[in-house]
């Protein structure tokens, strides 16, 4: 690899400078087949990171591929599938529970209809005196 150690640019000659593709594309490929260095393009050719970066998203093979690999244990997967299972299970608990709430004030509406006596009010006066203070008098 050519170094340009002879000479540094200054920040306005660095601004001004273009690379063709065709060089992208070569150090790109130096870059993943291993034969260059990041830092090693960027010392040479005073090139940002963030640029190299930039060549490497738009001319490098894994470009198109919008996929991304995970690698998990065999334990992570079981216990992510456990955890899945649990939570299914506690949603099932949760509107059985619901249900049943639904079906008691359902219930108790029926009775104060059919007996003529508010209950919920009952109820409530009821809670509110147990609620209190546990102090004897």
């Amino acid at each position: 690899m050519a170094k340009r150690s002879n000479f540094k640019l200054t920040e306005s000659e660095r601004r001004r400078r273009t690379f063709s593709e065709s060089f992208k594309i070569k150090k790109v490929r130096e870059l993943e087949t291993g034969v260059a260095k990041i830092s090693e393009l960027c010392k040479a050719y005073e090139v940002s990171d963030a640029s190299i970066y930039k060549w490497i998203n738009k001319y490098g093979i894994m470009k198109d591929k919008k996929e991304r690999l995970v690698i998990e244990s065999e334990s992570d997967t079981q216990e992510l599938l456990a955890l899945k299972k649990r939570i299914a299970e506690l949603e099932q608990t949760v509107g059985q529970k619901q249900l049943l709430i639904d079906f008691k004030d359902k219930m108790i509406d029926i009775a104060e209809d059919l007996y003529g006596v508010d209950i919920k009010k009952k109820l409530t006066d009821r809670l509110s005196n147990t609620s209190g203070s546990t102090e004897k008098k």
